[in-house]
């Protein structure tokens, strides 16, 4: 009797062994199985980030820049002495996509149309469509009335084409430089398109220690 329970109890031991390994085995499949569905996961996820970093940079560098905001650097002293050479501008390019420009509103722009994109202009809006400007010897007329303001840094001595009446037509503003007497501006070029402004002259980032908005 001894022997046969003695062998039962191998065999039992024997099945319980067998099912171990058959545990083992299964945990093992699983694991493999569970690392094998996760790898096109990890790969779906690493290729989104991807899109969408590259998607950031595309706008940070192509879409703010051209349609948003952009960093303009000022060129001579015709804006003195509200702008200097070599001023750091924030340009702000959906204000008037959302708005009209305004007067004394200080813009860039191309004189000459964004058919001559070397050619970029920073000056102050003086007239409005549809406006007559004229200038009689150091006073701006608008419709006959002399405009009040202070912006200029020397009284105007050149009234150029606007010695005879300007009227604006429904798309076009005559600028000034501040600097009156050494900017080249609508005196000499005429009005400017509103098509052909590119934005409106926010922010100065720098110098620094002329940070802050620019009127």
């Amino acid at each position: 009797m001894s022997e046969i329970n003695n062998k039962s109890n191998t065999d039992e031991e024997i099945n319980v062994s067998d099912g171990i390994l058959d545990n083992e085995t299964v945990a093992g499949e699983t694991e493999s199985s569970y690392e094998n569905n996760q790898k096109p996961h990890r790969l779906r996820s690493i290729i989104i980030e991807i899109a969408i970093y590259a998607a950031l940079l595309f706008v940070c560098i192509y879409i703010v820049p051209t349609y948003v905001v952009q960093r303009t650097i000022v060129d001579g002293n015709s804006m003195e002495n509200t702008l200097f050479d070599e001023e750091n501008l924030i340009v702000n390019k959906l204000a008037y996509r959302f708005g009209e420009p305004d007067r004394f509103d200080i813009i860039v722009f191309y004189p000459y149309g964004k058919d001559v994109p070397e050619e970029y202009y920073v000056k102050r809006i003086i007239g409005l469509p549809g406006e007559k400007i004229q200038i009689i010897g150091e006073d701006i007329y608008v419709n006959d009335e002399i405009l009040e303001e202070n912006y200029g840094k020397y009284p105007i001595t050149d009234p150029g084409i606007a010695s005879e009446p300007i009227v604006l037509g429904e798309e076009e503003y005559f600028v000034l430089g501040d600097n009156r007497k050494v900017s080249e501006d609508s005196r000499f070029f005429g009005p400017v398109e509103r098509e052909n402004i590119s934005g409106h002259v926010v922010f100065r980032i720098y110098p620094f220690d002329a940070f802050g908005t620019v009127e």
